[in-house]
């Protein structure tokens, strides 16, 4: 077992793994480039229609407590203009303002509800909609995009959606639709005002704008001179006893101290400009607000309105001001969405090259085993110039064991690959109990299979999940009896809650030997005719390697069997050698024909085996 077990508690002061993820997923999304073409949204519909009633819903009572926010200035006109004539006026007025806020408060929680839920669901579907596809596309895909970047767009990206879909597409459209609503009554209350409004707001607006950008400019320096300084005390504490061992403590205080120097000074423009954008801000708001209110009032004593339109017309332009703030905030929100959208879209728009056939062959039935391949060549997709197998023939009977060796970059793990259909090879063919794998389903050539790698993957869960992994539908006795046959069931039993036992992430409780017979009683469980092992034995210890070499015999049996083989203990058993070298068949035989020819089998043998060849 490892001496770190996935349960333990962290000690070292350290934020758990949950926060870290958040906080990474927070700070790649800020750092995610924006688009400006705002149409990439479009690809949202598809998951918005098949949710037509919640979004129906939604823009209803969006439209709803949009018109009662604005029926509230009406109401305060009311209130002011006739409430005052009479007490029962004043009274039945304020029940009129009473129930427009009660309106107000029902369609704002409706509209929050349904835009929410609808916010979630589209992107729980998304989410779902984007891991399925990417299961579906093929190995060669993942040569051009890293892993990495495919889980940063199923993470981050579409964080980035989620926060549009479940708060800022509402905010935006609320604010739209007040704005406008706004500026028609506006109009209707005093159009001459109105005019005067929309003189005044770009005097407004437009420095506002240019110092705002110029503050965030700033802000961004100080952010990347914080990090560039935090980087370097990162880099000295991970290296503190180097640090220490050649006596640089000084030399990093010091460079660490420039870096934060560096960082105060750009951090004093940056306040300087958001001191001196306050001012604008002040000034020019309270200016214009100033200006306004004199204006109306002139308007309210020379007749031209009453005391409750001015009421109503100051409502109205602080809701309008308030949506263009709004506004202007969202859109950024909106621009990283639809740069977020459009890196999704690309990835649902691969496509896998390996796919089946309209009309799939199906393999015959009950499974021979019987492996052919007929004069393959074939170079990966991202190395065309590089032929990895080249015209590589080999036929394995049903039952037969073969152990493929040979140098490094000889082409062998390229052999199981176009068996399991990862690619296709440019030329040549191969057949599983004779029929083409172009022209069979990849799942169905696939779920002949059972591969046990150098590098055991396995997943979260308990032993019986990981070894059910094989076959979803296999039995409790079938999952110990393949247990028990991989020599996995003694180590299974002593944990403490058997095979029920969380083993945490990639199975880390267990030793690599524990791993591989884990792995080996996976394939067991699927009862496939075919056994494919991947150097299976090669990272073990000589203890470890015994177990796993007995579970190995147990799992052959009368499979067709392809080894990929380092260790002698393995080529041994095998029926036959099959020697590789530049993606070419040099040698076939025995251990003992090969080693007789003195050939490249021989040399190998030396080298690899030492004295356990003699």
């Amino acid at each position: 077992m490892s001496e770190t077990t996935a349960g333990e508690a962290r000690t070292d002061g350290r934020p758990g793994a949950g926060a870290e993820l958040a906080q990474s997923l927070t700070e790649a999304a800020a750092r995610r480039p924006r688009s400006r073409d705002v149409r990439n949204l479009g690809h949202l519909l598809p998951f918005i229609r098949a949710h037509w009633r919640h979004a129906a819903a939604a823009a209803f009572f969006l439209l709803f407590s949009t018109g009662a926010t604005l029926s509230m200035t009406a109401a305060a006109r009311l209130i002011v203009d006739r409430g005052f004539a009479s007490m029962e006026g004043l009274n039945r007025y304020f029940l009129i303002g009473a129930a427009v806020v009660l309106v107000l408060a029902l369609a704002t929680a409706s509209r929050f509800y349904f835009i929410t839920v609808l916010g979630e669901r589209v992107v729980a579907d998304l989410r779902k909609g984007v891991y399925r596809h990417v299961l579906t596309l093929d190995a060669s895909h993942f040569l051009t995009m890293r892993t990495g970047e495919v889980l940063s767009r199923m993470t981050t990206d579409v964080t980035i959606i989620e926060n549009l879909v479940g708060s800022s597409a509402s905010i935006a459209l609320r604010n739209i639709l007040t704005l406008v609503g706004a500026t028609v009554l506006l109009a209707i209350v005093s159009p001459r005002l109105t005019l005067f409004v929309m003189l005044l707001a770009p005097l407004i607006i437009i420095p506002m704008f240019l110092f705002g950008r110029r503050v965030r400019a700033l802000s961004t320096r100080t952010q990347d001179r914080f990090a560039e300084a935090v980087g370097l005390a990162g880099e000295s504490l991970d290296a503190l006893e180097t640090v220490q061992a050649f006596g640089r403590e000084a030399s990093a205080d010091r460079r660490f101290g420039e870096a934060v120097e560096v960082a105060f000074r750009t951090s004093l423009k940056r306040v300087r400009a958001r001191a001196g954008l306050t001012a604008v801000v002040i000034t020019l708001v309270f200016g214009g607000v100033g200006l306004l209110l004199w204006a109306a009032a002139h308007a309210v004593v020379n007749g031209a309105m009453t005391p409750g339109a001015l009421i109503q017309f100051v409502f109205l332009s602080v809701m309008a001001a308030t949506s263009v703030g709004a506004l202007g905030e969202v859109w950024g929100v909106v621009q990283q969405a639809a740069g977020a959208m459009q890196r999704i879209s690309e990835l649902l728009a691969a496509r896998p090259l390996i796919a089946a056939p309209t009309h799939p062959t199906p393999l015959p039935v009950p499974a021979r085993g019987e492996v052919v391949f007929e004069g393959l060549t074939f170079a990966y997709p991202g190395r065309p110039d590089l032929t990895a197998l080249h015209d590589f023939n080999l036929r394995v009977e049903p039952g037969e064991t073969v152990a493929l060796v040979g140098p490094s970059g000889a082409g062998k793990s390229t052999v199981f690959r176009l068996l399991l259909r990862f690619y296709d090879p440019q030329a040549g063919r191969v057949l599983i109990d004779g029929v083409d794998l172009r022209d069979a389903d990849p799942a169905e050539i696939r779920a002949r299979m059972a591969l046990v790698a150098q590098d055991a993957a396995l997943f979260s869960g308990s032993a019986l999940d990981n070894i059910r992994f094989g076959r979803e539908d296999a039995t409790i006795e079938e999952i110990h009896a393949a247990a028990r046959a991989a020599e996995a069931a003694g180590f299974i039993e002593a944990l403490p809650e058997g095979f029920d036992t969380p083993l945490g992430e990639r199975a880390k409780t267990l030793s690599g030997g524990q791993k591989q017979r884990l792995a080996i009683a996976r394939s067991l469980v699927r009862n496939a005719p075919i056994l494919l092992l991947d150097e299976a034995t090669s990272a073990l210890d000589a203890e470890n390697e015994l177990l796993v070499q007995k579970a190995l015999e147990n799992a052959i049996g009368q499979r067709t069997t392809l080894v990929i083989a380092h260790r002698l203990a393995t080529v041994l058993r095998a029926d036959r050698i099959v020697v590789m070298e530049a993606g070419r068949v040099v040698e076939q035989g025995t251990h003992a024909e090969l080693s007789r020819k003195g050939g490249l089998y021989a040399r190998l043998a030396k080298l690899q085996f030492g004295v356990e060849a003699a």
